[in-house]
């Protein structure tokens, strides 16, 4: 089974959006697609980031809640991160790091200028959320 870690951005706009494809890929994981890998640092970037007032209108804090606690009951959480450089923004390091320490097999992201143009890193495969999705087209 494929191991994917969705960056903080897909995951936060898989929940913003139910039309986007964001939310296809967080289906696909619910349907038992692939594996989703996490890592406490990541969830609680999930949790800062959904408090942040400019969110407020898309959820209730209960909703956000419900939802991290969904994700720290069933995604696989890797620990021990490596240590990693590879992003120009040192706060990407922590995702790139859970996607090594998780054996993933692709990272996505929508983050362009920090993380999808790095490519790869290491055998992990670094792809948009559309070629991700691309992925599960056909299930």
């Amino acid at each position: 089974m494929l191991r994917l870690v969705l960056d903080t951005n897909v995951l936060i706009s898989s929940l913003i959006s139910k039309n986007s494809l964001s939310f296809l890929l967080y289906q696909a994981w619910d349907k038992g697609d692939y594996t989703l890998i996490t890592s406490y640092e990541q969830l609680d970037e999930v949790t800062r980031v959904l408090r942040y007032p400019k969110l407020a209108h898309y959820f209730s804090s209960e909703e956000a809640d419900i939802f991290v606690e969904g994700l720290r009951r069933t995604a696989t959480i890797t620990q021990n991160l490596p240590a990693v450089s590879a992003s120009p923004d040192p706060g990407d390091n922590v995702i790139l790091a859970t996607a090594l320490a998780g054996y993933a097999d692709y990272l996505v992201s929508g983050d362009k200028r920090d993380i999808l143009f790095l490519k790869t890193i290491e055998t992990v495969k670094i792809v948009s959320v559309r070629e991700a999705a691309a992925l599960f087209a056909t299930s």
